[in-house]
């Protein structure tokens, strides 16, 4: 079984210089399919079930799905919870089996934000699992504006919370579909002067695959949580199963093809956050 904590993939991220993909799933067919290319590029995975995915899925079933890929995979794969919104979304998490839990009070004012996610990473640690906490808002493309993290609140954050992890707003934004943006690198760095844990980017898809690199590996930016960019990916291989043959009805010969061009972009995917 290779079922891991956040915080065992993390802390050999931040010392040997590479970063580890939070690979956002929606169902069986893209979680099995990142746990195949993490086995091909032999390095570490993080299964994200985030709110959507919650909605289609009960958590405790995406913990046995989570689960039953580690205990069968050669590499190590966390089961993580992204945006938990409330201390009930993690318990549950954690009671069913995930290893770590990322606990989403980006929106609240700094003190309510650090004492709730204190108490979350409290309940987690005590159970034997990570957590990540989020300081400074990560808005969404075409919709919430960011609110870009201040370095002297990220230290009391992550001093006062005891995070495993932190999520930041640099200029990432969730959903964006192209890779025009960027991320504020001078705010990055300012930040990585003031703490010592784990830089979490949320929204990786919109950010520029050579930043991605350079950043893995020169930068406390440990993990990045790619989504959008793989949903599209998986989308055309599930169109063009579908527009094949229109008579087809089958949905498990249809979604059989959607299995090697997902595992082929993420493996690119992967690739990035390698070290050297």
């Amino acid at each position: 079984m290779t079922l891991q904590t956040l915080a065992e993939v993390l802390q050999p991220a931040l010392r040997q210089g590479h970063a580890v993909a939070g690979l956002v799933t929606l169902g069986w067919e893209d979680m099995r399919a990142y746990v195949a290319a993490a086995e091909a590029e032999g390095c570490p995975v993080i299964l994200q079930a985030g709110p959507s995915c919650r909605e289609h899925t009960p958590l405790p079933v995406l913990g046995k799905m989570f689960r039953h890929l580690a205990e069968g995979a050669s590499v190590p794969v966390v089961a993580h919870l992204d945006h938990g919104y409330t201390a009930e979304d993690c318990r549950i998490a954690i009671d069913s089996g995930f290893t770590s839990v990322m606990f989403d009070g980006s929106r609240k004012p700094l003190a309510e934000n650090i004492a709730e996610t204190a108490a979350i990473a409290e309940m987690a640690h005590a159970a034997g699992v990570s957590c990540e906490g989020e300081i400074g808002f990560v808005g969404y493309s075409g919709g919430e504006g960011s609110a870009g993290t201040d370095p002297e609140e990220a230290a009391q954050f992550a001093r006062e919370t005891g995070v495993d992890a932190m999520a930041i707003s640099v200029g990432n934004v969730h959903l964006q579909q192209d890779k025009q943006g960027g991320l504020d690198e001078a705010r990055i760095r300012a930040v990585e002067a003031v703490c010592q844990i784990p830089l979490v980017i949320h929204g990786g898809s919109g950010v520029p695959v050579a930043q991605r690199r350079a950043l893995a590996r020169g930068s406390a930016i440990c993990k990045f949580n790619i989504g959008t960019e793989l949903r599209m990916a998986f989308g055309a291989a599930l169109r063009e199963a579908v527009n094949r043959d229109p008579a087809r009805f089958d949905r498990v010969q249809i979604l059989k093809e959607t299995h090697e061009p997902l595992v082929a972009a993420t493996r690119t995917v992967l690739q990035a956050f390698k070290g050297e």
